[in-house]
């Protein structure tokens, strides 16, 4: 178990002893957020930039639009699909450049608007589409305390403006006022997202920690360098794009990093696990699931003789008999994996998955000599579209 939440199986490989007394410095709460600031929003005692009482005017809104790009927006997607069983209010997320054809609504909604640095093209795009369409929408901005174009529509449409951290980047800004204020709007307790001061404390948690870095650096060594994800539930998909960026942007730098492929099943069982199973051996992989006790259930009058297995079986059956073939075929031909079964679906379990995998990242970048917080080739592409467009 990683944690009481989260089922847990590590890569079969050879791993070096662990020795917690050398990690204990480094995973000390204070040092860590002395080297990496934006970890304090993961901590119960962090401090928003706002009252809670802001937000009362705005839970009235049964309908929200978020606006954003990236790690702006990743974070309560992935939040919004984990938990939608709680979540009363529907969310549109308006996430990438599209030719949207039903933006047209009489009714009154909440525009959640989100830019670090205030000046992102994609999301004034978006938003320009949005207000032309819905005029009469009320509007919350999270931005820097800077002046930015965003700053300045804000005084135009006279919107209430939340301070975005200027120490907190988008793709670790999930349980900064960037995911919690959403998350608070659908009805989530944003206190319970918050278990690094739990986790830092745990050894167990540390040790797997510590032993999934060690494996994946084997793996990288050995010329695996792409590292799909095995996804046996769709409502983690956005979860797992969060952790694509994450990954993705914090360790893609000189050369180095690998790269994270969402793979959906059991749908790829018919494209792509040819593929992975006898093609070039350069992938190692991460399985993820649920445990979905309220799963549909197979009617036996309509199980022919061929299928007479599926008689009083789930889905869920399904789809982990369907886990279980791979990770053995996995094994035979001794493809590295490791596997993530999700126990409870709660706040709880979310915010220990982000922290888990933002830690690893962290250590894996120190491992990598790469800054985790940069991301300057991205900026290259934002300059060449703006000259393009003039």
């Amino acid at each position: 178990m990683l944690t009481k939440n989260i089922f847990y199986e590590s890569f079969d490989v050879k791993k070096k002893k662990i020795s917690l007394n050398s990690s204990t410095k480094y995973f000390n709460l204070d040092n860590l957020i002395r080297k990496f600031p934006f970890l304090d929003s993961f901590t119960s005692k962090y401090k928003y930039s706002f009252k809670k009482k802001k937000l009362e005017s705005f839970k009235k809104y049964s309908e929200i639009n978020l606006i954003g790009m990236g790690g702006s927006i990743l974070g309560s997607e992935a939040i919004y699909d984990f938990l939608n069983y709680k979540i009363k209010k529907k969310f549109h997320f308006f996430n990438n450049l599209q030719n949207y054809k039903n933006l047209k609504s009489k009714k009154k909604k909440l525009n959640i608007i989100i830019s670090k640095s205030g000046n992102t093209l994609e999301t004034f795009s978006n938003l320009n589409l949005i207000l032309t369409h819905q005029n009469k929408n009320k509007n919350l901005i999270i931005t820097e305390n800077e002046r930015n174009i965003l700053s300045e529509l804000a005084n135009k449409l006279k919107a209430d403006v939340i301070e975005h951290k200027n120490y907190i980047g988008g793709r670790y800004s999930v349980l900064s006022e960037v995911g919690m204020v959403p998350a608070e709007l659908m009805g989530l307790n944003e206190k319970k997202f918050k278990r690094l001061n739990q986790l830092v404390k745990n050894k167990s948690f540390i040790n797997t920690l510590i032993k999934n870095v060690i494996s994946i650096r084997q793996n990288m060594s050995l010329g695996k360098n792409n590292f799909v994800i095995i996804n046996y539930d769709e409502t983690l998909n956005n979860f797992l794009k969060w952790y694509q960026q994450l990954a993705a942007e914090s360790l893609g730098k000189k050369g180095k990093g690998f790269f994270p492929i969402i793979s959906t099943m059991p749908k790829d069982n018919h494209s792509l696990l040819q593929l992975f199973l006898d093609g070039p051996q350069n992938n190692f992989f991460t399985f993820f699931s649920t445990n979905d006790t309220n799963s549909l259930k197979f009617k036996k009058s309509l199980t022919y003789k061929e299928f007479k297995v599926l008689d009083k079986k789930k889905i869920d059956d399904v789809l982990y008999a369907q886990k279980k073939a791979t990770q053995n075929v996995f094994r035979k031909k001794k493809i590295p994996f490791r596997s993530f079964k999700i126990i409870n679906r709660n706040e709880e379990t979310l915010g220990e998955l982000f922290t888990f995998f933002v830690l690893e990242t962290l250590v894996l970048s120190s491992y990598l000599k790469v800054n985790p917080v940069d991301q300057p080739s991205v900026e290259l592409i934002k300059k060449e579209t703006k000259i393009i467009l003039k």
